[in-house]
């Protein structure tokens, strides 16, 4: 929840999304530690942990016969994919902004074109008002008669 909130307020942090996920994968190590030391408690072994800063891995070969490591696999490969749905969800959010941020730079400079397009059309008006009305030139009658036609 802490996750998804942080990356639905916008952020976007990668070390910050690491530590989350490392946060979580012990939150989960302790959950399954404690239920694993209870089952062992009962019959007399105590389950091993993952260390908190073990990498993410899956095993390559088949677990052994406990389902410890199958679950502490499982848990690996569930954490790896909430950590790449969260880095979905980053780039979403980054590209969705870069996307707001084309369309609000598209309305200012439409908005700029517009007012300058307003501009030039009351400088014309104001040109056409200012400029000097020449009268129009007066000929003479003309001094030779008109070509036949």
């Amino acid at each position: 929840a802490l996750r998804l909130s942080y990356l639905r307020s916008g952020g976007h942090d990668p070390a910050i999304l690491d530590q989350l996920l490392h946060l979580q994968l012990e939150a989960t190590v302790l959950e399954k530690g404690t239920a694993g030391l209870r089952r062992g408690r009962q019959m007399g072994t105590v389950a091993p942990q993952l260390a908190p800063e073990a990498p993410l891995a899956v095993p390559t070969e088949p677990p052994g016969s406990g389902t410890h490591s199958l679950d502490a696999a499982l848990l690996a490969v569930e954490l790896e994919n909430r950590r790449l749905e969260d880095e979905l969800l980053a780039l979403k959010v980054r590209r969705e902004r870069r996307a707001d941020a084309g369309s609000r730079a598209a309305q200012r400079h439409t908005e700029e074109l517009a007012r300058l397009r307003a501009e030039v059309g009351m400088l014309r008006c104001h040109a056409e008002q200012t400029r000097p009305r020449l009268h129009p030139p007066v000929l003479s009658r003309p001094i030779a008669p008109p070509l036949p036609p």
